[in-house]
């Protein structure tokens, strides 16, 4: 269309100086493009469309990745692409970039983290220190589901919850992950014997003191 578009974000000077031009103002000068075109521009094509390629753009980091992946698109090659931005209102080019990339990611304002409790552990451990708010789900302490057996007593906070009536979800920056797991950890002798039990069967001798059988 014979159009330059310039993305920029304001954090001096010169850049709230160019946000407040208008139209039919001008800049001195202007260069580019600088530097030199992507690596991949130089591989075969055919060999490109072999590899599963991902992209991740961080702030204003979007908006050279969008020309690349938009390269990548209309020679038909699917990529995935990660878009984070320090929260929603500073996400750029979000329309653009899904419509050229093959799986589009966006990660900004909130982090749900669902899996082990080690793993939820470390990702509130580290969320808490980029002051991102994370969600977390307490399933794995679950046992009866009704709130009967105190099995997934929570501390979260200064509260006492339970997951299973309570949550499962929970503020993972106020879960006592490592109260949690010491409680997880109870059970794993009595899965244990329940497993040898129904894996030996009627070999099962309940000789051991430890099997109530």
């Amino acid at each position: 269309a014979g159009t330059v578009t310039i993305v920029f974000q304001i954090v001096g000077a010169s850049t709230e100086r160019m946000s407040a031009l208008e139209e039919g103002d001008a800049f001195q000068d202007f260069v580019g493009p600088l530097g030199c075109p992507s690596e991949l521009v130089e591989e075969d094509l055919e060999e490109l469309k072999k590899k599963k390629i991902m992209f991740v753009a961080g702030g204003v980091g979007a908006a050279p990745v969008y020309p690349q992946v938009k390269w990548m698109h209309e020679h038909g090659i699917d990529v995935d692409v990660v878009v984070g931005a320090k929260n929603h209102d500073m996400l750029i080019l979000e329309d653009e970039m899904k419509a050229v990339a093959g799986n589009l990611y966006v990660c900004t304002d909130v982090c749900v983290a669902i899996g082990p409790m080690i793993m939820m552990k470390f990702v509130c451990l580290l969320t808490k220190k980029l002051n991102i708010p994370t969600i977390v789900s307490m399933n794995p302490i679950m046992v009866d589901g009704t709130g009967m057996c105190g099995a997934c007593r929570l501390q979260v906070g200064d509260e006492i919850k339970f997951a299973c009536v309570d949550g499962p979800e929970f503020d993972g920056h106020l879960v006592d992950f490592d109260q949690a797991m010491r409680r997880q950890a109870q059970y794993k002798t009595e899965e244990g014997r329940a497993m040898l039990k129904l894996q030996e069967g009627a070999t099962h001798h309940g000789g051991c003191g430890n099997c109530n059988s």
